[in-house]
C-alpha cells in the first residue's frame, strides 16, 4: 500500500490549507467559496488559483492534507504497545473531533458529494483505506505480540470504522452531542470483546 502522505504541504500550500480549514469551519461546504478562502488566507483569489485551478481541486488537496495531519499525529505517538496505540487511534478518531464539530459538518457535506465528484470519492476511499490499514496493523501487531486474540483483523478494523462513521454522522445530522462519546465507549467495548 502506498503511503498517502507522500504529498507534502509547505509554504503557500500549507497556508492555503489552513485558510481552507478556517473557512470550512466558519461557512461549511455549501457556502464555501474561493473568495472566502482567500479572505482567510489574506490574499487574492488569484493567489489561490496559482496553486489550485478549481475549488474542487483545492478541496481534494484539503482532504489529502487532513489525512496527512492525522497520520502525523499518529506517528508522533512514541509507544509501540498495541493496546496504547489502539487507544490513541480511537481517541484521534472519536474524541478529538468533539472540538471540531463544525469541521465534521463540512466533511460530511463533502462526503455527500463523493458519488458525484470523483476526486472527493477517491480521497475518501484512500483515507478510509489508510485508516483501516493503520487499525489492522495495530491489531495484527497485538496478535503477533500475544496481547490480542487471533482474530480477523480486517473484520475488526471495518467494524471499528463503522462505529466511527456512524457516530460522526449522528453527531452532525442529528446534533446528537453524546454520539462521539458513546461511540468511543462502544469502540472500546467492541475491541475488548473481540480482541481479548
Amino acid at each position: 500500500m502506498a503511503d498517502p502522505t507522500e504529498r507534502s504541504f509547505s509554504g503557500p500550500s500549507e497556508q492555503i490549507m489552513r485558510a481552507t480549514y478556517r473557512a470550512l469551519r466558519e461557512h461549511g461546504y455549501a457556502d464555501l467559496t474561493v473568495q472566502r478562502i482567500a479572505d482567510e488566507y489574506g490574499k487574492s483569489t488569484a493567489a489561490i488559483h496559482y496553486h489550485y485551478d478549481t475549488k474542487e481541486e483545492l478541496l481534494a488537496a484539503f482532504l489529502d492534507y487532513l489525512l496527512e495531519q492525522f497520520v502525523a499525529s499518529i506517528r508522533e505517538v512514541e509507544t509501540t504497545d498495541p493496546e496504547e496505540r489502539l487507544t490513541v487511534l480511537l481517541d484521534t478518531l472519536l474524541v478529538e473531533p468533539e472540538d471540531n464539530l463544525d469541521l465534521l459538518i463540512a466533511i460530511l457535506e463533502m462526503r455527500s458529494q463523493a458519488p458525484y465528484k470523483e476526486a472527493f470519492r477517491t480521497r475518501f476511499e484512500q483515507n478510509d483505506e489508510y485508516i483501516r490499514y493503520m487499525l489492522k496493523a495495530v491489531i495484527n501487531h497485538g496478535i503477533d505480540e500475544g496481547v490480542f486474540d487471533d482474530v480477523d483483523a480486517d473484520h475488526v478494523a471495518r467494524a471499528l470504522m463503522t462505529i466511527v462513521d456512524g457516530a460522526r454522522t449522528r453527531a452532525v445530522v442529528l446534533d446528537e452531542t453524546t454520539a462521539l462519546e458513546t461511540a468511543r465507549r462502544t469502540a472500546t467495548e467492541y475491541a475488548d470483546a473481540m480482541l481479548r
